[in-house]
């Protein structure tokens, strides 16, 4: 299996980051491009050639596929957040779904051959059955998910009338930092539970949000399937190497640990490890949300050399904390 030279969009935002790491660490020939609009250009390393630009502009992607002789794109670049999705839906299509037109319009025009797609389990939806799976129905219930399956239709046409693979990941709830403190979490007005609640915990919001407690669960909360950050940039790296090997398969496959926790459990873990209980506040539903999300993992662990290193939510939530004090120090 050759390493071939790989673009990363994205690739100085949350997860990109850290998928452009892994890729790194492993010895690939690794560029980025990032319109820094929820990015932070001291991510990428300073031997990481660095392009600032939008994948929709379709003369610098070519100029990038030229001058790094990119045969594969790991594309992160998109917009992610569930509520701002209801509000500013043609935000959404435009940046996940026409945007990615551009990208991929540009990877045919130059004879990219390997593609993997940053999806999310919002593709599927208030599943009927939970852990839901690749195949189950795929019924999103706001913009962001249908977005998010707009492009994976798109990039499965794309694919059957031209010579290129693809992979889908479809993450599940995304959190953790790296654990050698290189990357983590940086966007400003994050909405993910486990960021708002190490900014908490250190002193940057007062308190949590915890929205919906009449939920269908155990403890009436929403109920998510956490995967480490870094444990999902493993998977990429894992994906890639699969589509090389693989050249005629293409990929669909769900990023999670089988397993789902509530927003009580995730913030009784971070009261755990910093022994002062954070401010809860309950609030009513939010609009997009549902109840339990909770991914069936097989295909991805059968398919792919991936083992998951940091599981347990104490690892996942102590790698948050690390990396949120470490940004206190540096004054962000």
């Amino acid at each position: 299996m050759s390493k071939v030279p790989v673009l990363v969009t994205g690739g100085a935002g949350y997860i990109g980051s850290h998928a452009m790491l892994a890729l790194k660490d492993a010895g690939w020939s690794v560029a980025v491009i990032d319109d820094l609009s929820n990015g932070a250009r001291q991510a990428v390393p300073d031997d990481v050639p660095f392009y600032e630009g939008n994948v929709a502009d379709r003369a610098l992607v070519g100029r990038i596929f030229a001058e790094q002789g990119i045969q594969a794109i790991m594309h992160f670049a998109g917009s992610i957040v569930v509520p701002e999705s209801v509000e500013d839906p043609l935000k959404y299509y435009g940046n996940n779904t026409v945007a990615t037109h551009a990208l991929l319009s540009a990877a045919v025009q130059a004879g990219v051959k390997h593609i993997l797609f940053s999806s999310t389990a919002a593709v599927y939806g208030a599943p009927e059955r939970v852990p839901v799976a690749e195949d189950d129905p795929k019924e999103p219930i706001n913009p962001y998910g249908a977005s998010k399956l707009m492009t994976e239709w798109m990039l499965r046409d794309a694919s059957a009338a031209h010579p290129f693979n693809y992979g889908a990941l479809r993450y599940f709830n995304v959190a953790g930092a790296d654990p050698q403190g290189r990357s983590g979490q940086q966007g400003k007005g994050s909405t993910h539970l486990i960021k708002v609640a190490v900014e908490t915990a250190v002193g940057k919001r007062e308190q949590v949000a915890v929205f919906g407690t009449d939920y269908p669960t155990p403890d009436g909360t929403c109920i998510r399937d956490y995967i480490h950050v870094s444990d999902l940039a493993a998977a990429h790296v894992a994906a890639l190497e699969r589509l090389i090997a693989e050249p005629d398969e293409n990929l669909v496959l769900n990023c999670g640990y089988g397993r789902g926790l509530s927003v009580l459990e995730v913030l009784d873990a971070v009261d755990r490890l910093t022994n002062r209980p954070i401010k809860r506040v309950l609030e009513g539903r939010r609009a997009g949300d549902p109840p339990n999300l909770v991914s069936a993992n097989q295909r991805i662990l059968e398919t792919l050399d991936w083992h998951p290193q940091y599981q347990a939510i104490d690892r996942i939530v102590g790698d948050a904390l690390a990396w949120e004090r470490k940004l206190v120090e540096r004054g962000a």
